[in-house]
């Protein structure tokens, strides 16, 4: 802002009052405004003389000091109220961003709840058709539902297609609750045949049947079950009367464990033609095997005992060799707990990598 002064050219010493004339650009200078012209009366002098007029050029000269002074804290005070504005607007931005990926988060949210319904609505319905196929197949009138399921729903094959598959997911569970047993009603329900299947490592064996009499008291009437199977003291042991599954599950142990070990005995014999096999007993429960150290061409006798009948493993390995040092190596004391471990045809596969045997 520019100001300036203009006197009276008369250059009064009389003490009359003269008016100063400022001229301003820009901005107010405090002075009062007539007409675009701000006028501003000085101070009146007690004294008429030249001093009275030198008073007057020290108040102008102050007040044009001080709007300088206005001016030059103007444009800082600027500065800080834009950037003070421009981070309000930032921060209202950032906020407008959050709120729309907020909203679009639960948009996609409801999109997904709504499909999820959509998908328990058709497993509903489809429940509800299996239910009627199921009930038809029971009542054995399918003809007339399936009519209906025909009119009701385009999908009528594949629904029946399931509607058998769970029936056989219930048969099998019912098998399952009676222990996985085939049972046969025989004698207009006075007896029962029972068919206990065995196998080893996902291959079906030999198959063994029982058939009990159930009136008036529960025995066993016929068998086809080895002799060397305590089939009396395992009936007499789990109390057949009262609970037959219990001794069904007994025997089927005792069952699955010989049919394992003979298959194991089997093994040996077809894979590894180094080992002889020295002896052996029906139940498979003694097996004696002679091996081959390789660099010292020492025979060793090893014998397996298998005490418990329940399982395939051997509860003792007895190790015999002219080498009286040998089995109390380190190497032997590991392939002994090698095969009490692991069955045997496996063991003796990791022997030979090992180079323990030939």
């Amino acid at each position: 802002m520019v100001c300036e002064r203009k006197q009276c050219a008369s250059g009064d010493r009389t003490g009359t009052t003269a008016l100063s004339r400022v001229t301003f650009t820009g901005q107010h200078c405090g002075y009062p405004e007539v007409g675009g012209v701000v006028t501003q009366q000085p101070p009146k002098s007690k004294t008429c003389k030249r001093s009275g007029c030198l008073h007057r050029i020290k108040y102008v000269q102050k007040n044009k000091e001080k709007d300088s002074g206005n001016m030059e804290g103007a444009p800082a005070k600027g500065v800080l109220s834009h950037l003070s504005l421009l981070e309000v607007k930032a921060r209202s931005r950032k906020t407008q961003l959050q709120q729309h990926s907020r909203v679009m988060e639960l948009k996609a949210k409801v999109e997904a709840l709504k499909t999820q319904r959509e998908q328990l609505k058709a497993q509903i319905q489809t429940h509800q058709d299996l239910q009627k196929l199921r009930l038809a197949m029971d009542k054995q009138c399918a003809d007339e539902e399936e009519e209906n399921m025909e009119e009701e729903s385009e999908n009528s094959k594949l629904l029946r297609l399931m509607a058998r598959h769970t029936q056989l997911k219930d048969l099998l569970h019912a098998h399952h609750l009676i222990g996985g047993y085939d049972i046969i009603k025989t004698r207009k329900g006075k007896g029962a045949c029972v068919s206990i299947a065995t196998a080893y490592e996902d291959v079906f064996l030999d198959t063994f049947n029982l058939e009990i009499d159930l009136k008036p008291t529960v025995k066993i009437s016929r068998h086809n079950i080895p002799p060397f199977i305590p089939l009396n003291n395992l009936a007499e042991q789990n109390n057949m009367q009262t609970d037959l599954r219990v001794f069904l599950d007994t025997l089927s142990k005792h069952l699955n464990a010989f049919a394992g070990r003979k298959q194991q005995l089997k093994l040996v014999k077809e894979k590894h033609k180094s080992v002889e096999v020295m002896e052996s007993n029906v139940l498979c429960s003694l097996l004696v095997l002679l091996f081959t150290v390789p660099r010292e061409k020492t025979a060793v006798l090893c014998t397996l005992d298998y005490t418990d009948h329940t399982r395939c493993l051997p509860t003792r390995v007895h190790l015999e060799s002219e080498d009286k040092q040998l089995p109390d190596s380190p190497q032997w004391k590991k392939n002994c707990t090698l095969l009490m471990e692991t069955p045997v045809h496996k063991a003796l596969i990791t022997m030979k990598k090992m180079g323990s045997i030939a």
